[in-house]
């Protein structure tokens, strides 16, 4: 047997790293969807976004800091319980602080908010407003 015979005959294919790399990214692709998926039905974002919501932290939007600054307002008018304690408490001077920062929040974004933030945000403070009169006015009631 000659040299030639012996050695073994490699056949290379010229597109197997195309066809190889094209088979990952398609993997990938089906992996990252199938993430953003079930982070879909958990309600979050895609975790690569600033503030996308992973581990159970909601996608950073105007929505989520209005509804967090008025659950801070609820919660210093005792509606809310504190998670610590399980026990409402009171600080009236607290909500009236969160309202007034959403207040600021509605005269500085007036005009660049879309027809639905603007709703959200005005019937927000309409609320928070009504209920912070009520336990005011309340807690007068009782001082007298």
């Amino acid at each position: 047997m000659t040299e030639e015979q012996e050695a073994p005959k490699l056949h290379i294919d010229s597109d197997w790293k195309a066809e190889a790399q094209a088979e990952k990214e398609r993997l990938a692709a089906e992996e990252k969807a199938a993430k953003e998926s079930e982070l879909a039905k958990e309600g979050g974002a895609d975790g690569d976004e600033p503030g996308g919501g992973t581990g159970g932290i909601p996608a950073a939007s105007f929505e989520t800091l209005v509804s967090t600054m008025a659950t801070q307002c609820l919660l210093a008018l005792g509606v809310i319980a504190d998670p610590s304690t399980g026990q409402p408490f009171l600080h009236v001077d607290l909500a009236r602080h969160h309202i007034d920062m959403l207040t600021v929040l509605n005269e500085k974004t007036e005009g660049n908010l879309s027809k639905k933030e603007t709703e959200l945000l005005g019937s927000t403070l309409y609320e928070l407003r009504q209920r912070y009169i009520s336990t005011v006015s309340a807690q007068r009631e009782m001082g007298r």
